[in-house]
């Protein structure tokens, strides 16, 4: 292959697995999948079809003829047999940009996009139902289809956020009362929900409506803007821009992107960079491809070089072991290569049915090791094997895994596989190019150490999992942890079974030297002493599978070496769900970044969930260790500050700042409580629209279903989890010290008046970031909205001498009395906050807070003079 061709290959594959791509104006390699819960229609693909159509011209006419949808891929679930679909290739559900499944608890049939990055970050997935595809009856209160595609997009894609607040629906500008939109010349009434003719009963303590009250947008109007507030309207076909935006509407988009349009945003993303609009008035045909993949087919090709013989070949195997014995999924097939200057192969694709064919894989496996390294002649066995089942590499895996040690110069077979290529890095000084082989194929990288007690690669192994979105078929990672225990000594510990998980668990003890005495006691009290183990001795483990359904509860664990020097010794805990019909609770973990030049700050998030409901309240811990062997230990929050742009939406969080060059890999450890754990149903989602005034009349939709309270909460019990993100490297310029950072921006700030006294609150920021304690506050207030927003420091300096700061995620609070204003009843006063460090860097400016005085005795006559029969919108108080 020419070098011209190999290069220009080799960016479309990269293309092709890395995500969406913009090729010229078009939108490319969007991939839209369909869970195996959902029944097969050919109706639902015709559906996917018209509203990409119809989202592409809507799109094209909000971009100003820069964007279009070009080409689609459609993933079908592999149960689904009916029709003509395409073989996957590197296509899997966990990659998906639009997913489509049941009914998420807490939002019904809601669109919404799983947005948790800072503002202009792309999200995760647009969550699609398959009711609002097929029932035609929600396009009147959602609006057109292909509209509220492009409302999700600009979340998913340009990482804004809505502008549209359910929590807080009305706010007071000057003497005036808003609803919380943009643009705010978008005119409507303000009216009673139970009462639809009447107007809004005002508050007595906050003077704005109560919960009784609703905004109603006059359905014919002559104002483009804003497709993230309401695209549903008629009128929408732009979105908010710099002179139409309203940056005092307490909403997501002010808060979370420092009061900038939503326009301005998607202006200063690489796709408006590196585009320019077309002169054509319609944007050229979607194309649409519709896949399927078939059962998992996979090869592992194992490193047996000279340089992988000790601990290294030990730790291969035991890893290797756990991935045959207890990840790797019924039904599946999977072969072994092994490879030194030369490949062999072990085992051809085996059909995975039984313990007694997971076994014998087992005994397969490599225990000697010698020779040279020749790692592509390991991948092209590895093709080979996997060319047994059709002829074709197309969509099936290889688990690749070495130490690195070897040129490589066979990327462009890899890309012309279609193979997937989940790669392995062990030790440490791996290829540099391994992870780039990964990235080209869209597997992923993991660079692990042969360290028994981090127990780096067994997690890796059991991280990979099917990704065809039914979580009942993966094995769950409970526990994972390891210490170098001394003489003599114990290593103690517990592990919680909730009720969404209990079948197939096992307990899994890797010793370094001699079988530790163990000890598991169930939550019940029975015991499991090491005689109830099964022991493999040329492994160095010991497995115990508790029969049927463990016991939900507590399950303590003590292992007692018997030696009188230190050894290394390790307990993992693997669990399915419990039934069929109940999703286990799952835990997702992942850098901002996977590779850092230190100019931006990195973030650590954990995602908690379970079947989409936030897991809440929940204590979780990040472990990131360094190639040279530093360790870091992170609490993450799910607090609303710092890093977390959303209190209790089940993403935990904390920004990463001790960085240090060179390869990093990720842990968290989940443990859950005994209460319940209350989430918060604010995503990024298209709004309900409750109704529109026609000819003055209020026109009604039909009202949204309720979220029951039992939906808002996740009551599980006491659990465990563990999981693992991909490794990440971070590249310092030599001889430069990382940055320093400031304080992180505060984010939660409110306000109260209460007579003439002002009470503030918020979350603490830290010396950097989210970390540490900060060294002082500024706090300033103003009536002018614009000029704590752009002028900060010449609003009015508030005396915060007396208030040192608490712990970074602290909650401070802080009251002055008001000195040299006369305040009115309705007076809007404006306060914002910067955090300053002991290097003297500040925050940006906080979120600007606003609070009004309200004199109880004159919203009660407001009240009672707006209970009029006449709907408008605005009450002056």
């Amino acid at each position: 292959m020419h070098s011209r061709a190999f290069v220009s290959l080799i960016i479309y594959l990269l293309g092709s697995a890395s995500g969406i791509k913009l090729d010229g104006n078009g939108y490319t390699n969007i991939l839209f999948a369909i869970n195996p819960a959902v029944p097969e229609n050919p109706q639902l693909i015709e559906r996917i079809k018209d509203m990409f159509i119809e989202s592409s011209q809507y799109l094209f006419q909000a971009s100003f003829k820069r964007f279009y949808f070009k080409e689609v891929k459609i993933l079908v679930p592999s149960n689904w047999s009916k029709g003509q679909y395409s073989r996957g290739r590197t296509e899997t559900y966990d990659k998906a940009n639009i997913i489509i499944t049941e009914p998420n608890p807490l939002h019904g049939n809601d669109p919404y996009t799983q947005q948790f990055d800072e503002c202009g970050a792309p999200g995760k997935y647009i969550h699609l139902t398959p009711s609002f595809l097929i029932n035609d009856s929600l396009i009147e209160v959602y609006g057109p289809r292909g509209r509220v595609l492009v409302h999700e997009w600009a979340h998913l894609r340009w990482g804004v956020y809505d502008e549209y607040n359910e929590e807080r629906p009305f706010y007071s500008s000057g003497n005036i009362i808003e609803a919380t939109r943009c643009p705010k010349a978008i005119v409507g009434s303000m009216t009673a929900v139970s009462k639809p003719h009447k107007s809004c009963p005002l508050d007595r303590k906050t003077g704005l409506p109560t919960a009784d009250c609703a905004f109603y947008p006059a359905m014919h109007q002559n104002i483009p803007a804003s497709i993230m507030y309401l695209p549903s309207l008629d009128f929408v076909s732009r979105f908010c821009d710099k002179t139409s935006h309203n940056a005092e509407a307490p909403n997501k988009q002010n808060r979370i992107c420092n009061y900038r349009s939503v326009q301005e945003v998607i202006d200063l993303s690489g796709d408006s960079k590196s585009s320019v609009p077309m002169e054509t008035s319609t944007p050229p045909e979607t194309k649409f491809t519709v896949l399927k993949r078939s059962r998992r087919v996979i090869c592992l090709v194992l490193d047996v070089s000279g340089s992988m013989s000790g601990d290294r070949i030990l730790r291969q195997r035991q890893a290797a072991s756990l991935f045959l014995r207890r990840i790797i999924e019924e039904k599946s097939f999977v072969g072994i290569v092994t490879f030194t200057h030369t490949a062999d192969i072990l085992e051809y694709l085996t059909l995975i049915d039984s313990e007694v064919t997971r076994e014998a894989l087992v005994n397969s496996l490599p225990v000697s090791a010698s020779g040279g390294t020749n790692i592509c002649a390991g991948l092209e066995k590895g093709f080979e094997v996997l060319r047994n089942d059709n002829g074709d590499t197309t969509g099936d895996e290889i688990i690749f895994l070495t130490d690195g040690e070897s040129e490589i110069t066979c990327i462009d077979r890899v890309a012309q596989s279609g193979a997937i290529v989940q790669t392995i890095a062990l030790g440490p000084s791996p290829n540099a190019i391994l992870q780039t082989m990964s990235e080209i194929s869209g597997g992923k990288y993991f660079v692990a150490s042969e360290r028994l007690d981090s127990n780096e690669l067994l997690d890796v192994f059991a991280s990979l999992t099917t990704s065809d979105g039914d979580l009942t078929r993966q094995t769950i990672q409970l526990e994972s942890t390891g210490e170098r225990t001394g003489g003599n000594g114990l290593f103690n510990g517990i592990v919680s079974v909730d009720k969404t998980v209990g079948n197939q668990t096992t307990f899994l003890v890797i010793y370094e030297t001699i079988p530790p005495n163990i000890m598991i006691i169930s939550p019940s009290g029975t015991p499991y002493q090491i005689s109830n183990f099964k022991h493999d001795a040329n492994e160095k483990m010991l497995s115990l599978e508790i029969p049927g359904t463990a016991e939900t509860g507590d399950w303590q664990y003590s292992l007692f070496n018997t030696m009188t020097s230190p050894q290394s010794l390790t307990m993992t805990v693997t669990s399915r769900a419990a039934r069929a019909d109940v999703a286990p609770v799952t835990v997702k973990a992942h850098m901002s970044q996977q590779s850092s030049d230190g100019s931006k700050p990195m973030a650590v998030f954990a995602e908690v969930n379970q079947k989409g409901v936030p897991v809440t309240l929940a204590d979780v811990w990040a472990t990131i260790v360094s190639s040279t062997g530093d360790k870091e230990e992170l609490q993450l929050l799910d607090n609303g500050a710092g890093a977390d742009i959303q209190k209790h939406d089940g993403i935990y969080s904390r920004y990463f700042t001790n960085l240090k060059g060179g390869k990093h890999n990720l842990k968290v450890r989940v443990k859950g409580r005994e209460h319940k754990a209350t989430a918060n149903t604010g995503q990024s989602r298209a709004m309900y629209l409750p109704g529109y005034v026609i000819d003055g009349e209020v026109k009604l939709n039909p009202p949204k279903p309720t979220v029951s309270a039992d939906n808002l909460q996740v009551d599980v019990g006491n659990f465990s989890r563990t999981a693992i993100g991909e490794s990440f490297i971070v590249s310092l310029p030599p001889g430069v010290p990382p940055p320093k950072l400031p304080p992180s921006k505060i984010t939660d700030l409110t306000a109260e008046i209460e007579e003439d006294q002002v009470f503030l609150n918020w979350t603490a920021p830290g010396e950097d970031l989210d970390q540490g304690t900060a060294t002082a506050y500024e706090i300033r207030m103003s009536e002018d909205f614009e000029l704590l927003r752009t002028n900060f420091s010449d609003a009015q300096l508030i005396n915060t001498s007396g208030l040192p700061p608490q712990e970074a995620g602290s909650m401070e609070g802080f009251s002055f009395i008001l000195d040299g204003i006369t305040m009115k009843n309705g007076t809007v006063l404006f306060f914002a906050i910067k955090a300053e460090d002991q290097h003297y860097l500040k925050s940006d400016v906080s979120n600007i807070a606003q609070a009004s005085k309200i004199v109880e005795s004159e919203i009660v006559e407001s009240v009672e003079n707006s209970e009029t029969d006449c709907p408008n919108f605005g009450v002056v108080v």
